[in-house]
């Protein structure tokens, strides 16, 4: 999964307590606990799956007090289309509007007390859109769903867990887009528009 993303919203005070002070932060892709002795443990931790988010080490505490909200336009996955062939797609909203996923973040700080702020996104089980082209897909939760999210206000259900469902389907659209989207030096609007398959 890729992603297109101006930032990311987070609860200001780290708390699992209510609260209203939102934060719009730019962090590091890939969660890297704050016990961790070692950064690169954020190459193996871009995604947390739904079903252990609560259970997992890496992810547990994170979950109960360091939620956030990444806003995107649209990601991209690819769909095997030959033995050594795969066809990028871009995934969106069927408005073209911006989602927000469900993410954790944590911040570190090396043993030469180098602070990094990091993230993760949450995925589940596909939707019938997206499991053409993946058997996952990350967490987008509805407007309705962030202040409790975010601990903006107490949870009224029996399961945090609960939000973590596949989107609809009928909410959202895929079209096929240029196969330099899988190159991180290309960079440029172009990428994410539709392209004509053979």
């Amino acid at each position: 999964m890729s992603l297109l993303f101006p930032g990311l919203l987070r609860q200001q005070s780290g708390s699992s307590q209510p609260t209203s002070n939102r934060a719009l932060d730019l962090m590091r892709w890939g969660l890297i606990p704050y016990w961790s002795k070692d950064i690169k443990i954020g190459f193996s931790t871009i995604n947390a799956m739904a079903e252990t988010v609560d259970t997992k080490p890496v992810f547990r505490e994170a979950f109960q007090r360091r939620r956030c909200l990444v806003p995107i336009e649209a990601f991209y996955e690819w769909k095997k289309v030959g033995p050594k062939e795969k066809q990028p797609y871009a995934i969106a909203l069927v408005d073209r509007g911006l989602m927000a996923l469900a993410g954790l973040w944590e911040t570190w700080r090396s043993s030469a007390q180098e602070t990094v702020r990091s993230f993760t996104i949450i995925t589940t089980e596909p939707n019938e859109l997206c499991a053409e082209v993946h058997n996952r897909m990350p967490v987008i939760l509805p407007p309705e769903t962030w202040p409790e999210w975010l601990a903006e206000k107490p949870f009224e259900g029996a399961n945090l867990k609960e939000m973590l469902a596949p989107y609809p389907a009928k909410r959202m659209t895929m079209w096929p887009v240029d196969r330099r989207v899988g190159n991180v030096k290309n960079n440029a609007p172009s990428l994410i528009e539709p392209v004509s398959l053979l």
